[in-house]
């Protein structure tokens, strides 16, 4: 009983007739098959009439003006066709490993990320494949992929809901910092509840994010400045005007150089992400692919 099971399971996933039929159902014409396949009329028919005593099951309504799939076709043709696809996008892969990245590429990043991080690291890219034509744009606004035939985009912090695909890079930390002077003027904060007795200079949130007792906490603070640029914030706090709270990419040097002291740490928030997403595709170019690799490295 299970011999017979056996030989007839393994009978059914043979592959002769198979691209016939899906050429016929999607061409609804045996001739139209046969130009597609580059065979006989005679060939597809045979084909199709093994495939259907293999499988005893009618696959197809014929008459002298038209094919039409049977509702068994139907459901057989939704397998094969996924089937098909994935030899495809299998040998597609096997294929681009020998490929050498070639053509356009278009990403985009937000502002002094990209400056600091993933320029760098995408001139780094184009150096070893000189025949990428690479079109990096810098910019903090959210830009449609597909809309504006992008490839990639580096994206910071939480991710909205989206039908993009999306690959961890990279985490950033977020530090509560001041200079030496500022500290010793006004005193350094060691609960939350304490910055509401600073000058916390603000960028575009308009709150600060910490973490206590194993808890998300949204701060909303107050100060004398407000701008939304990172680089003029630490400027500001190297002059003693105020405390900031930047991500790490803004003021590890000056942390590490002494410039600027860290504070609150024990109420850091959580890393978050540094993203690629790109378009919902299952097949990713070799440019893409091997870019992505390169990025996850350099920023690892």
């Amino acid at each position: 009983m299970m011999d017979g099971f056996c030989g007839k399971g393994a009978s059914m996933f043979s592959w002769e007739g198979v691209s016939e039929f899906v050429a016929v159902a999607e061409a609804e014409s045996f001739t139209g098959a046969a130009n597609k396949l580059r065979i006989s009329t005679a060939q597809v028919s045979r084909q199709i009439g093994a495939l259907e005593a293999r499988l005893e099951v009618k696959l197809f309504y014929r008459t002298t003006r038209k094919v039409t799939i049977t509702e068994t076709g139907q459901i057989y043709y939704n397998h094969c066709r996924q089937v098909l696809d994935g030899l495809a996008e299998a040998e597609r892969a096997i294929s681009d490993l020998h490929q050498t990245p070639k053509g356009r590429l278009n990403l985009t990043a937000p502002v002094t990320y990209g400056e600091n991080r993933i320029a760098p690291l995408v001139n780094d890219f184009v150096a070893c494949y000189p025949d990428l034509e690479v079109n990096l744009k810098l910019t903090n606004q959210v830009v449609d992929l597909v809309a504006e035939s992008y490839d990639l985009a580096i994206r910071l912090g939480e991710l909205e809901d989206s039908t993009m695909m999306a690959k961890r890079l990279a985490s950033r930390t977020h530090y509560v910092c001041a200079s030496h002077d500022y500290l010793a003027a006004h005193g350094a904060p060691h609960t939350l509840s304490e910055l509401e007795q600073h000058n916390c200079l603000q960028g575009t949130l308009g709150y600060w994010r910490f973490q206590e007792e194993g808890k998300p906490r949204h701060i909303r603070v107050k100060g004398n400045m407000r701008c939304n640029s990172g680089r003029s914030l630490v400027d500001a706090a190297r002059k003693s005007i105020g405390i900031i709270q930047l991500p790490d990419y803004y003021v590890q040097t000056e942390l590490q150089a002494g410039r600027l002291v860290a504070v609150l740490d024990s109420y850091r928030a959580r890393d978050d992400g540094i993203w690629a997403i790109y378009p919902q595709n299952r097949h990713l170019s070799p440019k893409v692919r091997l870019l992505l690799d390169h990025l996850s490295q350099g920023l690892a």
